[in-house]
Formats: C-alpha cells, sequence, structure tokens
C-alpha cells in the first residue's frame, strides 16, 4: 500500500503522508500560492505542472528532495492554412500527465486539446502531429466554463504501450494503435449526450468525455463518466453500455477504476449543470463492485450535512492495492479510506481548492 498522497490544489501542492499511529497528516507543501493543474507520481520522480495565468503553465521535476523546472509543451506557429481553426495554437495547461510504461516515457493531454509526448523524462516534448493536425480536430468544442477543448484523460495500456485512448471534453474517444501516428474515433455505439439537439444526440464527436478510467489488470474494461451518465466499455472503448444502477445521481466528473478487479470502480456523484454541487448537501461515494449492475452509496466518515462539495475530473484516486482511496472537494476537503471506500477520515487542516489528488 502507498503512504503518501499527494493534492494539487488552487493555492499550492500538499503532501499527505500516513504516520505510524495511522493516522493522516500534512507532511510538507510545496508551490504555495501557485495553481498546480496536474500530478503524476512516476518511479522516484514527482511531476507538478502549474497553471499560472498570465505568466502562463510551468512543470517542475522532484528527485529526492530538490525541485528541477523542466520545458512545458509548446505549440508550433500556427500556419497560414489553418487561419479558420477555432482553437488557438498556443498552451493554455497541461490538463493530465499520465506514465507512457516505457523508460524515460510520458504523456500531456493539454488545452487546447494537445498530447505531447516525452521520451527524456520530461526534459523535452514532442506534439503529436497526426492527432492536431486531423481535419476532425477542429469539430472539438471547449469545456464548460472555457472555449477550449481539453484533453482529460490519457490511457496507455501497460501491455501494449502503443495502444493509446484519450478522452476529450468536448470530442468523444480516441485511440491509437501505433503510439500516436494514427488516431481513430472509438464511441461509435452506445454513448448519447443530452445537451445536443435530437439528431446530434449519438453522434460520437459530441460526447462529453469527463474522466475515463480503466483496469489496469484487465486494459480492456474502461469506465466512462460522462457529462450525462456513466458508461462501461468491456473492448477497449469501441462499445460502451450504459450504467443506469448508479445513484444518488449519474452526473459526476470523475470515476476510478480498481486495478485488479475489472467489476470494481469508484464515483462521486453531484447535481449536474446550473447547481454542481453534492446531492441533497451530502458528499458521498458511489461503488459498484458487479459491473455497474448494482451500487453502494458509501458515506461513513463523509459530511452528510449541508455539505455542497464537488470533486474535479483529477481529484480521485486509488493506489495500487486497490485498498486505500482518497478524493479531494472545490472546498478544499480531502478525505482518505483505507478499506475501498467503507468508512473515510479527513486529514487535520483545511486545504484550498483541489484540482487533483494522486498516490505515490
Amino acid at each position: 500500500m502507498t503512504d503518501r498522497v499527494y493534492v494539487g490544489t488552487r493555492k499550492g501542492l500538499f503532501e499527505i503522508a500516513r504516520q505510524k499511529n495511522g493516522a493522516w497528516e500534512i507532511a510538507d507543501v510545496h508551490f504555495l500560492g501557485e495553481p498546480v493543474s496536474a500530478l503524476l507520481p512516476d518511479g522516484d520522480a514527482l511531476y507538478a505542472a502549474l497553471d499560472l495565468g498570465h505568466f502562463g503553465s510551468h512543470l517542475w521535476r522532484r528527485d529526492g528532495k530538490a525541485w528541477r523546472e523542466l520545458a512545458v509543451p509548446a505549440f508550433p506557429p500556427k500556419p497560414d492554412d489553418a487561419a479558420d481553426d477555432p482553437h488557438p495554437w498556443s498552451l493554455g495547461k497541461i490538463w493530465t500527465l499520465e506514465p507512457g510504461f516505457v523508460p524515460g516515457r510520458l504523456w500531456a493531454g493539454t488545452m487546447p486539446g494537445g498530447l505531447f509526448r516525452s521520451d527524456d523524462g520530461g526534459e523535452s516534448w514532442k506534439l503529436v502531429d497526426a492527432l492536431w493536425t486531423m481535419p476532425e480536430r477542429r469539430q472539438w468544442m471547449g469545456v464548460a466554463g472555457g472555449e477550449q477543448p481539453g484533453i482529460s484523460a490519457v490511457l496507455v495500456d501497460p501491455r501494449n504501450p502503443d495502444e493509446i485512448r484519450i478522452g476529450v471534453s468536448t470530442a468523444g474517444v480516441w485511440a491509437s494503435h501505433d503510439g500516436g501516428k494514427s488516431w481513430r474515433l472509438m464511441n461509435r455505439g452506445g454513448m448519447y449526450n443530452e445537451y445536443m439537439p435530437p439528431e446530434r444526440r449519438e453522434d460520437p464527436i459530441t460526447m462529453d468525455i469527463h474522466r475515463l478510467a480503466r483496469c489496469a489488470a484487465h486494459p480492456e474494461i474502461v469506465w466512462c463518466q460522462h457529462h450525462n451518465g456513466v458508461f462501461r466499455s468491456e473492448d477497449s472503448g469501441i462499445s460502451w453500455r450504459e450504467i443506469t444502477a448508479i445513484k444518488p445521481s449519474k452526473f459526476g466528473f470523475t470515476v476510478a477504476a480498481h486495478p485488479r478487479d475489472p467489476n470494481t470502480a469508484w464515483f462521486v456523484p453531484a447535481i449536474k449543470d446550473e447547481k454542481r454541487v453534492a446531492v441533497d448537501g451530502k458528499v458521498v461515494v458511489a461503488r459498484t463492485r458487479d459491473g455497474g449492475k448494482s451500487f453502494e452509496v458509501l458515506h461513513k466518515g463523509l459530511p452528510q450535512r449541508h455539505a455542497y462539495d464537488l470533486v474535479l475530473r483529477h481529484a480521485l484516486a486509488v493506489d495500487d492495492s486497490g485498498d486505500r482511496l482518497a478524493f479531494g472537494s472545490t472546498s478544499g476537503g480531502l478525505w482518505i479510506s483505507e478499506d475501498g471506500g467503507e468508512s473515510w477520515r479527513a486529514p487535520e487542516g483545511r486545504l484550498p481548492p483541489v484540482n487533483a489528488v494522486r498516490f505515490g
């Protein structure tokens, strides 16, 4: 089991460590006052992406105790023949960082919908041109609250690092079978959306993929928290089945998949669209252990009265054991479970709004 949780917030990076007495406590704080948009513990290294607004994005790596700034992913100059491209050719922010299961390889998903690859541990980055230059990308739509589309999930098959799935908000699920040299739209069956005209209800490129998660031991099993529902695929994202048993709501932003059990996953439901708060003022976690046929609503140790926390896409994590989970909210709440979500504890402290949580 992992005894450390990294929490990226709007005002810094917090390390939460498990003490010998079993309590979880804040052990260290980094980049205090600066927004952390993405995190990745990878072997002995820890990566932190900062979204500094007017001052741009920054990327840092820590080996041991020392932090060192790295180059950030960069887009090429916008060519004349791309004048009608509705999206900017400049880095908005790094939204997700993922390992590539090849020594030194990392993937970065960004706003405005760029995918970047590093083969030297983040020292340099290369835009995945085949995805960026395909004509279909110009149909991608912006994320709610912004005009830029964003790559919210990058899933790499640990058995074959050239097999990649990405989730785009808003543009559906895309797949590459050759390490990013070519791409195709995957979700052509089973998904639907409620926010488009009826004739585009099942148009795969209009799907708002909030978050994807796959079972590490069974990578063909993929879970999706969509804008208007929860879906599950058993063929690596080709076809999908809606999960209707989830409660108390089918809306949410995040999902975590058990690393070994293909039938277990966790979600944090909320009220959708205009409100975007916890249902009935109660913070709960929904867990299925039978592939989505039924759900348990877990709340022991979570606030159950006048709690209006919202959990963002990257703010729920499960460790390699499948027993320890952690999630943080936009209200600065942080809760950790050591029994698969049956019960939760909050470390002492009041955190800034939470953007990302990772075990390390």
